[in-house]
């Protein structure tokens, strides 16, 4: 199942490998596209959109 998140806060390419690196410890096999000029985050998983957007509200980023 593929999801689209809005993601505030990502500035550089050590915030794309820990929202990466979030969304990967619910799911290794989850395919992860970041654009962070946009601000977008789609990602291919079988975890529910609901936990992937709390995993990467852990990580400090607002998630919509």
């Amino acid at each position: 199942m593929q999801n689209t998140f809005n993601v505030q806060g990502m500035t550089c390419g050590h915030c794309e490998r820990t929202v990466t690196n979030a969304v990967k410890a619910l799911d290794a096999n989850a395919k992860v596209q970041i654009d962070r000029a946009q601000g977008k985050v789609v990602v291919e998983s079988v975890q529910p959109a609901n936990s992937i957007a709390a995993a990467i509200a852990a990580e400090g980023y607002q998630v919509q």
